[in-house]
């Protein structure tokens, strides 16, 4: 249910932001500020989260973030709508998404008891519903329902959050991790870091997406007026632009765990990296929207198999205790990449021209492949799986990672 309204927010929000200004600049304002919750607080969120409820995290937080999207429906109707107001709520809704999206990616594990097998399969449906739902059904609704009105849309969200969070409380409730010696959030927070830094296999899970971040921010900030001034695609047919990216993240989705069976983890991932870099540069050079949907399908299945086999591998390798903090910090990199990769769209577009920032997005992802490749290679992963195997239970920490003990007590 959340997953439908952010589709319809994700197609509705540039749009909406275009109708207040065509400054690239003020565009990335509000791409960015929904990442910026990630930069100042991911750490000490994911540090919460291992002390709170997860599941009840989740539902507190989806029913706050349906309260908030009713103020900028309101100033929608009272005509008084602006990119200040627009880019605030988008960084309040990037807390609440903090919050609930560590405590999930916690929640997941200790439900399957990190069997890898499961979490893959789990992740896989996970991903496939939420592409449905905010890629496929989303975007064309936002699209549409925009016609109605600036409100529309936004309400649409808020109703969303509010059903996601009534959902959430029939889900199991599952026992907290065993509680480590009392010790202040700063202290955890720094053990759960460190963790990450010092493990080559989860640092390389997390440098992934966060120079994937800074190329697809780059052309999320402009997509929109690349689709309108270059493509010639009016306010509806960007809704199917984004429907044809969703199509290929479905299947992306769908053959993650084949890939990673014939390929292995780390190999498919690094491929998925040049599979998104040659999409981009296709997208760039694309002279119509026949050629751009395409594109756009095929770096769509590229996300869509690497946030199924990442998240998976993290979770069937990171005790429990650790896992918001773990999940926490490695979004944080990768969101903390996000502001970066919307003000050099900005930038790029405004000093050079609209289809700039799609080709340096494409040459920072097929460099990326070289630079992680070795950090997550097959070997390294089939290492720590087997390191985090023998002791069966979700406090063992592989042995090749850093032991969270006395040096941070």
């Amino acid at each position: 249910m959340s997953s439908l309204g952010d589709g319809v927010t994700h197609a509705a929000l540039p749009l909406i932001a275009l109708t207040l200004t065509r400054d690239p600049m003020a565009l990335a304002v509000v791409t960015a500020a929904g990442t910026l919750p990630w930069l100042l607080f991911g750490v000490l969120g994911g540090a919460l989260v291992d002390r709170w409820d997860r599941r009840r995290t989740m539902g507190v937080a989806d029913a706050a973030r349906a309260v908030l999207l009713a103020i900028p429906a309101t100033a929608a109707v009272l005509d008084v709508l602006s990119i200040p107001l627009l880019a605030a709520v988008a960084f309040l809704l990037g807390l609440g998404g903090l919050f609930f999206d560590t405590a999930a990616t916690a929640y997941l594990p200790d439900l399957l008891r990190r069997d890898p097998a499961l979490l893959e399969r789990a992740n896989s449906r996970l991903r496939g519903a939420q592409t449905a739902m905010s890629g496929f059904a989303g975007p064309p609704a936002g699209s549409a329902l925009l016609a109605l009105g600036r409100a529309v849309p936004l309400l649409t969200d808020a109703v969303s959050f509010l059903l996601s969070a009534l959902l959430v409380r029939t889900l199991p409730a599952m026992p907290r991790p065993v509680p480590e010696v009392r010790e202040s959030l700063l202290r955890q927070a720094r053990a759960g870091a460190s963790y990450v830094f010092r493990s080559r296999v989860l640092l390389g899970l997390a440098l992934r997406p966060a120079v994937g971040n800074v190329a697809f921010l780059a052309v999320e900030t402009v997509l929109a007026l690349f689709a309108h001034e270059r493509l010639g695609i009016n306010t509806y047919g960007f809704g199917l632009l984004l429907t044809a990216e969703a199509t290929g993240g479905l299947l992306g989705a769908g053959i993650a765990s084949c890939l990673g069976r014939r390929l292995g983890t780390g190999t498919a991932l690094t491929c998925t990296a040049a599979v998104e870099g040659l999409a981009i540069l296709c997208l760039a050079a694309a002279p119509n929207p026949y050629v751009a949907g395409p594109a756009l399908a095929v770096c769509g299945a590229g996300m869509g198999a690497t946030m199924v086999l990442g998240p998976s591998l993290r979770q069937a390798i990171v005790p429990a205790r650790l896992m918001g903090r773990v999940a926490s910090t490695s979004r944080m990199l990768a969101m903390c990449a996000a502001p970066l990769g919307a003000f050099l769209g900005g930038w790029l577009a405004t000093t050079y021209d609209i289809r700039t920032p799609l080709y340096a997005a494409a040459g920072l992802l097929l460099a990326m492949t070289a630079v992680t490749a070795s950090m997550t290679s097959n070997r390294r992963v089939e290492a720590a799986l087997r390191a985090a195997a023998p002791a069966g239970g979700p406090d063992h920490p592989a042995v090749d990672f850093p032991q969270v003990g006395n040096e941070f007590a």
